[in-house]
């Protein structure tokens, strides 16, 4: 083993392997894996050594990942936030029993992913009884919104019609992983949350990013915590030619 790991050739392998890796080689900071770094290096520095060559390699890829990691949610993302949830759902679901509350939900996230899908959007996460999702767009988020409320009302479970409500903000969150955080998504959340059964809310903000003439549009009193006091929130349904 000794052996292997001073050969000359396989030495020159792994620092070359090394230095296709992403990432720079680990500096001496003061970060755990930097000193980590220096120990390596301090272990008989005179003797080439294969071993050291990867573990090197390891941290630097290690270091790599958690700087990516890190980076996410520093910069803003521009996007229409969409949050919907069943109004009504924990009433019917006490009497209803598991699997049919299991098969609801399963339907229902089905047609919304859809139908979200269809227009661009993403699901960021399901809620419960209830989905997030983003769009690049607000005309196809509000498109998307209005079409997974008509979806979702026609479906049927032992006589039962679920009803969908869902909310729409513009702004900049920011991407953490695969999740969005900010003041924005707690604003759409609180948009969705003044809604009722089979209606659709939209701030002036998703209005202002979208082609207004295709909509009705009605302005409802709204106010929540931790919301501007400027905030104008609509009422919105799309306008269908004849």
């Amino acid at each position: 083993m000794a052996r292997s790991d001073a050969n000359a050739r396989a030495v020159r392998a792994a620092r070359a392997a090394r230095g296709l890796l992403p990432g720079s080689p680990p500096q001496d900071g003061g970060r755990t894996s930097d000193r980590l770094a220096r120990l390596i290096n301090e272990a008989r520095p005179e003797q080439p050594s294969v071993i050291r060559e990867l573990g090197l390699g390891a941290l630097q890829v290690w270091q790599t990942m958690l700087a990516r990691r890190g980076g996410r949610g520093r910069e803003p993302v521009p996007a229409t936030i969409l949050f919907t949830d069943l109004v009504g759902f924990s009433t019917w679901a006490l009497g209803a029993g598991d699997d049919q509350v299991l098969r609801l939900l399963s339907e229902v996230n089905a047609v919304t992913e859809s139908v979200i899908s269809a227009r661009g959007g993403s699901v960021v996460k399901y809620l419960g009884d209830g989905t997030m999702a983003v769009f690049l767009d607000g005309t196809e988020a509000i498109e998307a919104a209005h079409e997974a409320i008509c979806a979702v009302s026609a479906l049927t479970i032992d006589s039962y019609r679920p009803q969908l409500r869902a909310g729409l903000h513009t702004g900049t969150p920011r991407a953490v992983g695969d999740d969005f955080i900010g003041v924005d998504v707690n604003i759409a959340a609180r948009v969705a949350d003044a809604a009722g059964p089979g209606e659709l809310f939209a701030s002036d903000a998703t209005l202002n990013n979208a082609d207004a003439e295709r909509y009705h549009r009605r302005k409802r009193r709204f106010k929540a915590k931790g919301v501007p006091s400027d905030l104008v929130v609509y009422a919105v349904v799309p306008r269908y030619e004849q």
